[in-house]
């Protein structure tokens, strides 16, 4: 393989019912950053149908570049063309660095892709950078500069590991939607548009969409949340997240909680924050009852505030907080709920 024929940073553009994903804007962001640092430029791969006119809202977050794929065989995404697509655009324009979301559709395609064209994937990735290979210098092995150095979690978020593919290309990864900066938004920005289809003929490995079903939610997604309840297994039942539903209330924020939560059946699993559920980055987070273990820290610990409320003052959690109580959750919470409408409702009189 000639990796020196390899440039550029090229991000996968999810778009589901011609609505551009958060995750799409997160991963232009990201790679600005990468291709910065290589002297590249970031270009946005969009597939579908008739999505042409999302090209200028992904130059608005900072794709210098977008190739779209557009044929009637892409308007819902199914594996084997959106397989065909991204590993047809590889093949011509050939990236050095190809990112995905970690979403459903993402987590179905990656695999896929890297495996057509005969490259690694690290899957789920927290962090991204640029930097030497190996890490750390091995008498006798060459060091390679200007890697893509991938982290990830591991062995159940009991550790961390930086992964490399020095010797294929592109270097691939899923990134975990939440835990990249979309860039500022600049309206009216242009990219480049180039348009190509690679053909499409189906085989025995196109299936056939019979129904679409949506599920209708009237939740708020945790994600886009500004402040967050969350609670733990320090709850002790279902029936005291009443408490935390008052003080949600009371604040404008949004109950989430750990995964203990979500495997005892007590709250749905849109609802869990951390490793194996969702990356969160409220102004506020309200950890009540949560002990702090590696998982759940990993998706939160990019709260702007994190209030900690625990009767153990060793757990994990104090290490993280900026502000902590420990004392316990059933009578400070209310007392917490009381005092904040009390100062609303002053606020409100004058």
């Amino acid at each position: 393989m000639n990796i020196e024929a390899y440039k550029g940073v090229f991000v996968f553009a999810q778009q589901v019912d011609n609505v551009v994903s958060s995750i799409a804007y997160e991963l232009i962001g990201k790679g600005k950053e990468l291709a910065k640092d290589l002297g590249e430029e970031v270009t946005a791969v969009l597939v579908g149908y008739n999505v042409k006119d999302l090209a200028d809202k992904l130059a608005e977050y900072g794709a210098d570049r977008v190739i779209v794929v557009d044929d009637p065989e892409l308007k819902e995404y199914r594996t084997e063309p959106y397989t065909h697509a991204l590993a047809s655009v590889i093949e011509k324009y050939k990236p050095e660095i190809f990112l995905i979301g970690a979403t459903a559709i993402g987590r179905d395609l990656g695999p896929r892709v890297c495996a057509r064209i005969h490259t690694g994937l690290t899957a789920d990735c927290t962090k991204l950078d640029i930097g030497d290979f190996p890490i750390t210098p091995v008498p006798g092995k060459e060091t390679k500069h200007n890697q893509l150095l991938m982290t990830r979690p591991a062995f159940g978020g009991n550790t961390i590991a930086t992964i490399a593919c020095p010797d294929f290309r592109p270097q691939m990864a899923t990134v975990r939607p939440g835990v990249m900066q979309k860039a500022p938004k600049v309206p009216g920005a242009k990219a480049v548009v180039e348009e190509f289809n690679p053909g499409f003929e189906k085989n025995d490995q196109y299936v056939e969409i019979m129904e679409v079903v949506k599920a209708v939610s009237n939740t708020v997604d945790i994600m886009d949340a500004k402040i967050l309840v969350s609670g733990g297994r320090g709850m002790g039942s279902p029936e005291n997240f009443k408490i935390l539903d008052e003080l949600a209330e009371a604040i404008g924020g949004t109950v989430s909680c750990s995964r203990a939560v979500v495997d005892a059946g007590w709250k749905p699993k849109d609802r869990q924050v951390g490793q194996t559920g969702k990356t969160v980055r409220p102004n506020v987070y309200f950890a009540i009852g949560i002990s702090g273990a590696i998982q759940h820290l990993a998706g939160m610990e990019e709260s702007d505030i994190i209030v900690a409320i625990n009767k153990d003052e060793s757990a994990p959690i104090f290490d993280v907080a900026d502000y902590g109580v420990v004392g316990d959750l059933n009578k400070i919470v209310p007392l917490l709920t009381e005092k904040i409408r009390e100062v609303k409702a002053a606020a409100k009189n004058h």
